[in-house]
């Protein structure tokens, strides 16, 4: 059978890429938003990715063991002044447009069909990039004030995310948290030593923070703060025997 006409459809994706990069790298080089990045620190057993409970993980999931290269465990927080909403409300806009929240040059959000309060425990989504970008996840926890992801095969990482809200001082603050080692050797690469994966993950993961701000009606105060914090380990490590143990070897 031909791959001629798949062609067409080869060539859109990747002039979609081709553009939609160009559109976020001239947006990340003149936003005016302070990001505060501290630089990258040495992790140590704190920064380990939570534990999963056993129903949760199945062949699909991809736990950060199962990756490759070290461990980065990051932070995204915004601090929100003059929010018309609370933090349950901002989570659960979160849970039911999650679409909304990221760059649109790029990425797109497909899920399934989805109750009246949107994503819940075992929903799936896949978040969608041209070129090998693409990011399965599942649901494993959803309260009303936090949305718990974890990867699926496919994904370029493999690790949790964890999307959470709460007041402070009388703002809104609202927070990405990462897990997260690089999927396999390729991504290995473009994220640890070539750079190009982490900085595309840090500008969708501030434009989301951004976005939050913004359907929050509030506004960021002081821009985004950025931490990253760094696990080495001497090797791949198994995946362990019994589903939901979180091992690090």
């Amino acid at each position: 059978m031909s791959d001629a006409p798949q062609c067409p459809r080869t060539l859109a994706v990747l002039g979609r890429w081709l553009l939609g990069t160009g559109l976020v790298t001239w947006r990340y080089l003149w936003e005016t938003t302070p990001l505060h990045r501290g630089g990258e620190c040495q992790g140590d057993e704190a920064d380990l990715p939570p534990q999963l409970p056993p129903e949760a993980v199945d062949s699909r999931v991809q736990l950060a063991q199962d990756g490759f290269g070290p461990l980065f465990h990051r932070v995204f927080r915004v601090r929100i002044a003059d929010a018309d909403i609370g933090p349950g409300d901002l989570v659960e806009w979160v849970c039911r447009d999650f679409k909304h929240f990221v760059p649109s040059e790029v990425v797109d959000v497909h899920t399934g069909e989805l109750g009246d309060h949107g994503l819940d425990v075992s929903d799936e989504l896949l978040v969608e990039m041209p070129g090998p970008w693409n990011g399965p996840v599942r649901v494993v926890r959803r309260d009303v004030d936090r949305l718990h992801l974890v990867t699926l095969s496919g994904h370029m990482e493999a690790g949790q995310v964890h999307f959470r809200a709460r007041t402070d001082d009388g703002l809104l603050v609202f927070e990405i948290e990462l897990w997260a080692c690089a999927s396999n050797r390729l991504v290995h690469l473009l994220y640890s030593h070539l750079r190009l994966a982490k900085e595309i993950q840090l500008n969708m993961w501030v434009r989301f923070c951004l976005s939050a701000a913004a359907m929050s009606g509030g506004r960021p105060v002081a821009g985004v703060d950025i931490s990253t914090r760094r696990l080495d380990r001497p090797e791949r490590a198994p995946r362990p025997h019994a589903a939901g143990v979180q091992a690090w070897r």
